[in-house]
């Protein structure tokens, strides 16, 4: 098992708060040593103060969430992290449960402030700091200060500065699969600041196990449990209460409609400030265990090519695949495979409104990052073992057996991608969650023939 990464820090954080000028140097470690060197990544004015202390708000509010866990549990699971780079902050975090993904993005011009070091870095939002934000007025001053040991609030009522928490390793796996699906939506409802809150009536208040579908019906937008023609499916509907006190805030409110319907985003849009909640196809299923990009991780790449692009990317700056592949001459397959590699470390994040990738550039070193996928090891293990037996390929199909060091065996048949197995893994979530060990062991194999 991989333990969570803990921070070891060099020193103690100082402030400076007895002026109306507030300041403060806030201390930080990394498993990148030169990160160690930054006294601060950013320091500021967000502009819109009381928008985005909700949203900072709502976003500790998601990270105390618990949807298919109990209470002792989520103590320990309070894991937010924030970017700074491109003139741009993003915070991000999962519920407890990792059922939840939230983002809040806050634009280059609702920041007057001052980016010292493009980074990122983890912080721990408690009661206290959750408090904090909820303090802030409409003509009240948020002055934010981030580093990579506390994170400081500041306003004219109130000041708190919270000490970081470890990052579970499932947190970061979660951050290599949320991308996979939000690059795979579409737009399917646009809502005014009046049709959301009308919408929100019907939220269920607790918990419900079944369904529910988005659908328009006339000039009217309506939630059933009825599954109707062109309609948005959301699992864990009552997840949604987490927007619910955002909503006479915002300018409009996005759904969005994954290709297979395994996820559900919605976006709300504060003009300057966005805030993105991702829900996963029901509360028992966390984003952490998701696999969706898996099979392009089967052509290992060089590590220094990793390494070329970790330190040719600053945090949060636009990555596009097809421009880095041209200028840099490399084939679209090869960027295809980088990129999934890039996504599967938590590396790249993607944005709905812009339909971009952005980079994170996380404070942790690859190898720890590339040890994230235990079904790719495991099936890297099977090809290593020599436990695939290729028993037909042709042009009907293909057929290959298995068998582990339990002796256990498994048949895997199918033709070109559409490859069934005999496993549990696949008969319970087919190539929802990505392919199980066998079949990836079987590609694996026949690629080795090709």
């Amino acid at each position: 098992m991989n333990l969570d990464f803990e921070y070891q820090y060099q020193n103690t954080s100082t402030t400076n708060i007895g002026c109306r000028d507030k300041s403060f140097i806030l201390a930080h470690c990394s498993e990148i040593e030169q990160d160690n060197q930054v006294p601060c990544f950013f320091y500021g004015n967000i502009i819109n103060s009381f928008v985005a202390s909700k949203c900072l708000s709502t976003l500790g509010k998601t990270v105390g969430s618990h949807f298919a866990i109990s209470p002792d549990q989520r103590i320990s699971m309070r894991d937010p992290i924030v970017s700074v780079g491109n003139g741009q902050l993003h915070f991000e975090a999962f519920s407890s449960c990792n059922s939840v993904y939230t983002r809040i993005d806050i634009q280059q011009e609702a920041i007057d402030g001052e980016f010292i070091q493009s980074g990122c870095t983890n912080v721990d939002f408690n009661d206290v700091t959750i408090r904090a934000f909820n303090t802030v007025g409409r003509t009240d001053k948020l002055i934010v200060g981030v580093g990579s040991n506390e994170l400081k609030i500041i306003t004219n009522r109130a000041a708190t500065a919270e000490k970081k928490v470890s990052l579970p390793n499932r947190w970061i796996k979660g951050l290599g699969n949320v991308q996979v699906y939000l690059s795979q939506m579409e737009l399917a409802f646009k809502l005014n600041k009046i049709e959301a809150l009308q919408l929100f009536k019907a939220v269920p208040k607790t918990a419900v196990k079944t369904d529910y579908f988005l659908f328009k019906s006339g000039n009217r937008y309506t939630f059933s449990a009825a599954n109707k023609q062109n309609s948005l499916k959301i699992g864990g509907i009552h997840r949604l209460n987490l927007i619910e006190n955002l909503l006479v805030l915002i300018d409009s409110m996005s759904f969005y409609k994954h290709i297979d319907q395994q996820s559900t985003a919605v976006v709300l849009d504060f003009k300057n400030i966005q805030m993105l909640f991702l829900l996963s196809e029901s509360v028992y299923r966390g984003f952490s265990s998701e696999s969706k990009n898996m099979e392009n991780l089967l052509v290992q790449l060089p590590e220094e090519w990793l390494l070329g692009v970790n330190n040719y990317f600053k945090t949060n700056e636009v990555f596009q695949p097809t421009l880095v592949s041209i200028e840099h001459d490399i084939q679209l397959g090869t960027m295809e495979n980088l990129q999934a590699s890039l996504s599967s470390m938590g590396l790249l994040g993607y944005d709905l409104l812009s339909n971009n990738y952005f980079y994170r550039k996380l404070p942790f070193k690859l190898s720890r990052l590339k040890s994230f996928n235990p079904r790719l090891r495991n099936a890297i293990k099977l090809f290593d073992e020599d436990c695939v037996l290729v028993l037909k390929n042709d042009k009907s199909g293909i057929k290959a057996e298995i068998k582990s060091t339990a002796g256990v065996s498994h048949i895997v048949i199918g033709k070109g991608n559409e490859l069934q197995c005999t496993c549990t893994w696949f008969t319970n979530n087919k190539t929802n969650r990505g392919l199980c060990k066998h079949i990836l062991a079987v590609k694996m194999k026949l690629k080795l023939n090709e």
